[in-house]
């Protein structure tokens, strides 16, 4: 059913590849989506997705001056008890973020310079690419002009890159720093989900300001569109609700595998929010962001 919409969404929707360092050197991948809603190199994502680049400056900047201040330490037997004092002035352990990168795939063939716009109260952000000189990406959002056509019981998928596969970074000990690189898996597969419509999530009176789906939005997925069967733009994938069912398993005697046992099980039912496109539209407006609209 939503066929040809995934690969009409596809090609404007793109991955954010993230990496992050803990101090005891473990590499974690993330990922992230975000999709473009002009020719000009503006797309859209979450408002934590954004934070999250935005505190890597910082985290990264830490880190540079912590190895500026460890290699000034001397190597003699003082050299243990100095390196712990560094570390607890800037509350370094094994599991503490101390590096994180992202990479925005397929988008452009350089980027120079990145502007970003949070929203005051939403889950929302606009990110302005400049400094390039030729746009990969081959299409842009189309959203839905007349919102009043969301109802309950409509079918409607998202696209974005739960799941992250790619394994293209490592650690350079010369630099004591992490890096992208040209081996490895360099994509990930993006991955669909539908559902339909189950609720309206509103802020007051008379404010709609989001969309419950029946689906979980996947880690991963934040930041990518909500669309029908045609690749229309209704909303943005934004968090994922757990509703407690009620249905409590306590000590439930089961047999698996030729053995009896107790399972004890607490369901919750998990449930995709989406940025309304009344709200993603509005805000495009106040920034004056060019975008299209649809019926």
């Amino acid at each position: 059913m939503f066929q040809s919409a995934i690969e009409k969404a596809s090609t404007f929707t793109r991955p954010l590849h993230t990496i992050t360092r803990t101090y005891g050197g473990l590499i974690i991948p993330g990922a992230g989506t975000f999709f473009f809603v002009n020719d000009l190199g503006v797309a859209i994502t979450c408002k934590h997705v954004v934070d999250s680049m935005i505190g890597a400056e910082t985290l990264n900047a830490n880190f540079e001056k912590f190895k500026a201040e460890r290699k000034k330490l001397l190597n003699d037997n003082k050299y243990k008890n100095n390196l712990l004092g560094l570390e607890t002035k800037y509350k370094y352990n094994k599991d503490a973020a101390v590096q994180h990168k992202n990479n925005f795939l397929n988008s452009f063939d350089e980027i120079k310079e990145i502007t970003f716009h949070t929203h005051p109260t939403l889950d929302l952000a606009i990110i302005e690419f400049k400094g390039f000189n030729k746009i990969l990406y081959t299409s842009h959002a189309s959203f839905l002009r007349d919102s009043t056509k969301i109802k309950q019981g409509k079918s409607l998928c998202r696209l974005g890159f739960p799941f992250p596969e790619f394994t293209n970074f490592k650690h350079n000990p010369d630099t004591d720093d992490i890096e992208w690189t040209n081996t490895g898996i360099i994509n990930s597969p993006s991955f669909p989900i539908d559902g339909i419509v189950t609720r309206f999530i509103a802020d007051g009176p008379n404010n709609i300001t989001g969309v419950e789906m029946s689906t979980p939005g996947l880690r991963g997925q934040s930041g990518c569109p909500l669309f029908d069967t045609n690749g229309v733009v209704y909303g943005m994938q934004s968090a994922t609700k757990h509703l407690h069912l009620g249905f409590e398993i306590k000590d439930q005697e089961v047999v698996m595998d030729t053995k009896k046992m107790k399972v004890s099980n607490s369901p919750f039912l998990h449930v995709g929010v989406c940025i309304h496109v009344d709200k993603i539209k509005e805000f495009l407006k106040e920034k004056k962001i060019s975008f299209t609209e649809t019926d």
